[in-house]
């Protein structure tokens, strides 16, 4: 599982302007900390999450199985939800009967809560992408990073209206042990990828459907994104992919929990 580039700043260059208002409407504090800085790292939670809690746990180790079978194809999509390009995601697969997880930053749920509802009365799962997409998670304390999860799962829950999250995905693949055993005590599946599409780069659309269908033999979870940046490229290749896979004989699932 590749590691995406960009640290701690990408998020923040796109939107920042956007959730720091967002933010300050709500009483938060700033959303990205060096480490050590646990204290005010992520926006205020709506509420105390202790692990284990009313929830059952799952298995810690990184799910990429998908419950579909064999020919089975799990769609991920994160970064979300976004105004612009959520959406347009959702009518694709409500077109073509499709399911898919969608793996949010929790500032982005706390933003637009009417997308996360929108989601989930869709049908799709929701995956939790910690609060502030930072990549470089896994080299901070268990403090933050147990902020990091727990506030994003909060969030997305308060969100969706009380639906909560059934994975969680780290920013970058930047999984610990500690983050997983955390996610998995409060009833979210560590979720890796099999096929990362690339469309974060914006490569074309060529590009990304070619990387689907070449990479998806070594396994059924596909990595796409949903924010972050012009998506234009991910809601065409879907477009294509949908369609061509299930005529190749595919069949669309969820993570295996």
């Amino acid at each position: 599982m590749a590691r995406h580039s960009g640290g701690r700043g990408w998020y923040g260059k796109v939107i920042g302007a956007a959730l720091g208002v967002v933010l300050l409407a709500t009483g938060a504090s700033v959303w990205t900390a060096q480490a050590g800085d646990e204290g005010d790292s992520t926006p205020e939670a709506t509420g105390p999450a202790k692990p284990g809690g009313d929830v059952k746990p799952v298995d810690a180790t990184i799910a990429h199985a998908s419950d579909a079978g064999k020919r089975g194809v799990n769609i991920t999509i994160d970064d979300g939800p976004d105004p612009k390009w959520t959406p347009q995601m959702l009518d694709l697969l409500r077109q073509y009967d499709v399911k898919a997880t969608f793996c949010m930053v929790g500032t982005q749920a706390q933003a637009h809560p009417d997308l996360v509802k929108k989601v989930v009365a869709a049908g799709h799962r929701l995956c939790d992408h910690s609060v502030s997409h930072n990549t470089a998670m896994d080299k901070d304390s268990q403090a933050y990073q147990s902020k990091q999860i727990l506030d994003a799962e909060r969030m997305i829950t308060k969100a969706s209206g009380g639906v909560r999250p059934m994975y969680y995905r780290a920013p970058g693949g930047a999984f610990t042990p500690y983050s997983r055993k955390l996610a998995a005590s409060r009833g979210m599946r560590p979720l890796g990828w099999n096929v990362d599409s690339k469309d974060f780069e914006r490569p074309g659309t060529d590009a990304i459907v070619s990387t689907v269908e070449r990479e998806l033999p070594g396994g059924p979870t596909v990595l796409f994104h949903d924010a972050g940046g012009d998506r234009t490229q991910t809601v065409e290749a879907l477009r294509r992919l949908l369609p061509r896979l299930k005529q190749q004989g595919y069949s669309f699932g969820f993570p295996v929990r």
